[in-house]
């Protein structure tokens, strides 16, 4: 039987430093205590505040991060991982180096004859043409050969000044755009999904809708970070430092 946790809109590279270290921490306390209760894991974008990798350098800010996925995988866990709209730079690493394809578009899954439906969410609003324009061309091989002439120190400190401009363009989730990722939901469900999950909106969500769920387990960027939890059966949002007491993992301390 599945066991399988969603999470995403981490956003690990954002904030002060000593904020980033405690997040980071505490994802990763949260990443090595998941094989033995999750056979999956599904990444559902943004897990990076910002990612780009050239042929022979990565960011350092994310090793650790980076060194317990592959933790993950040499356990045995299933690891999808759906890049979202600050972590699209992935080339080659996660593939050759962990296992792990990210994926540039929704996933279907089926886990315990239920169908499900998972994306970031990004570009579902009916108007946002334009930002779909721009991430064909962000997604693009040959606009992403081209960034990677630049200087790695110039590379990384460009995209993490790209993503900052993003996050205060869209500092605060709009209700408009909570509403459009219902309604990418219900729409999917009325195609014959049984659940739908999706992120971007850093809002979290359990919501019955016609005869499915929609669920988002919304951001990291809180004091309170939430994970959805499939058993096989219960579809649920746990709090990640809950989760962690629970079971004696003692999460780090909070940034408060």
């Amino acid at each position: 039987m599945a066991h399988v946790c969603f999470f995403g809109d981490v956003h690990l590279g954002c904030g002060s430093r000593a904020e980033q270290r405690r997040r980071a921490e505490l994802l990763t306390t949260f990443l090595l205590c998941l094989p033995s209760r999750y056979s999956h894991v599904v990444i559902i974008g943004d897990l990076f505040d910002f990612w780009f990798d050239y042929r022979t350098v990565i960011p350092k800010l994310f090793w650790d991060t980076v060194a317990a996925l592959g933790t993950l995988r040499r356990r045995g866990v299933s690891i999808d991982y759906i890049v979202g709209n600050h972590d699209f730079g992935h080339w080659r690493f996660f593939k050759e180096e962990l296992g792990i394809e990210p994926k540039r578009e929704g996933v279907q899954c089926l886990w315990n004859g239920r169908r499900f439906y998972i994306a970031h969410g990004d570009g579902t609003m009916p108007e946002d043409w334009g930002y779909r324009l721009l991430r064909s061309l962000l997604h693009s091989r040959w606009a992403q050969s081209l960034y990677r002439l630049l200087h790695p120190d110039i590379g990384i400190q460009l995209a993490q000044w790209a993503s900052r401009a993003s996050r205060q363009h869209t500092a605060l989730p709009p209700q408009r755009l909570i509403a459009s990722l219902e309604a990418f939901a219900a729409q999917k469900l009325a195609e014959g999904y049984d659940v739908v999950v999706l992120g971007h909106s850093h809002y979290p969500v359990l919501k019955e809708l016609g005869n499915g769920w929609y669920v988002n387990p919304g951001g990291w960027l809180t004091e309170e970070p939430l994970f959805a939890s499939f058993d096989g059966g219960h579809l649920e949002l746990v709090s990640v430092r809950r989760f962690l007491a629970a079971i004696g993992a003692n999460p780090p301390a909070s940034c408060s």
